[in-house]
């Protein structure tokens, strides 16, 4: 990669000040950057660092003024986060990509691989899959019987597809992700747990990522169903039959309990946890740790176990600091 402030703001739409023909040929964070990287400033905490920075470049919001002299080109944009994301998706998609089958590999009798496809060694490709154009299987995962694969999607490697499920296109798919294993799902019986056969699915729509690791567990009958354009990072559990929407994030460590739905747009930060058979509604943003028993409707910010307001929880950590200083003093004046 080699490019200037100016080829970069006809790019992105924004403007220059400085040296608009310097060199730009990679990337780094603010206090780490040298010369020749490009940088941003989307958090105004770091906003110092654009006096000590050796980044030859650095995107700032159109409002961006320095208090001093900055020897960095500005590059000034509506927004420097999702420009960069920009900017690192295009060098992304840069990179050339794997394509072909490698051997050894195991692709069923009749499955048809489609144009780009390309198969990783000792992947494992079940009957009646279907594989849309562009797929990308890597080594040593496993798509079992009747899986569907939409195009453009990525399966790293390890990945293990069970059979019958459902993954969209644009999708990617990390590393160690178990899709369709079975559900949490026994019953009591004389003394011992007997286990629920669990017969339903897991649908993935597209442009959905799911983190390394993380398991998504088939229905017991129906779908489990990941809505459009939600991303999960790694290490997630999400249970069987549970629903969750269009366009959320969940942070790593998140569990989700069997049949919770969850709607859409919401930020769930890491290590919550959402019982069993609740409703969560639209763009609710839950803090680190929250636990989360009942219903929940829009638009929320909760904190906590069980997961309150956050303002009101801010409000009761103030007062459990003062807890102690508040039993001296009732001690004190009897």
């Amino acid at each position: 990669m080699e490019i200037t402030p100016k080829g970069l703001a006809a790019l992105t739409g924004g403007s220059v000040e400085g040296d608009e023909n310097a060199v730009i040929t990679g990337f780094a964070k603010i206090e780490d950057a040298k010369q020749g990287d490009l940088s941003f400033i989307a958090n105004p905490k770091y906003a110092h660092y654009i006096h000590t920075t050796h980044a030859t470049a650095v995107l700032v919001g159109k409002d961006f003024i320095a208090d001093g002299e900055v020897a960095a080109t500005l590059i000034k944009v509506d927004d420097p986060y999702a420009t960069l994301a920009q900017l690192l998706r295009m060098v992304e998609d840069m990179k050339p990509k794997p394509a072909g089958v490698e051997q050894p590999v195991y692709v069923s009798e009749g499955v048809e691989l489609p144009e780009g496809i390309y198969l990783g060694a000792f992947a494992y490709v079940g009957k009646n899959v279907k594989l849309g154009r562009n797929v990308k299987i890597y080594p040593q995962a496993y798509i079992g019987d009747g899986v569907t694969v939409g195009d453009d999607t990525v399966i790293r490697a390890g990945v293990k597809i069970y059979e019958g499920c459902c993954i969209g296109a644009r999708c990617i798919i990390h590393s160690g992700a178990v899709i369709g294993a079975d559900g949490f799902g026994f019953a009591p019986k004389d003394g011992h747990f007997e286990k629920i056969p669990q017969t339903g699915v897991v649908v993935i729509e597209d442009d959905v990522e799911v983190g390394a690791n993380t398991a998504i567990d088939r229905a017991t009958f129906g779908q489990t169903t990941i809505g459009r354009g939600t991303k999960l990072d790694n290490l997630i559990q999400v249970a069987h039959n549970v629903t969750i929407g269009c366009n959320n994030v969940f942070a790593s460590q998140t569990g989700i309990a069997g049949s919770t739905k969850i709607g859409n747009g919401n930020m769930v930060g890491g290590q919550c946890g959402f019982a069993g058979h609740i409703t969560v509604g639209d763009f609710n943003e839950f803090g680190a740790q929250s636990g989360i028993p009942n219903h929940v409707g829009d638009r929320m910010r909760l904190i906590g176990y069980p997961a309150i307001d956050a303002r009101q929880f801010a409000k009761n950590q103030v007062y459990i600091k003062n807890l102690g200083k508040l039993f001296s003093e009732q001690r004190n004046n009897k």
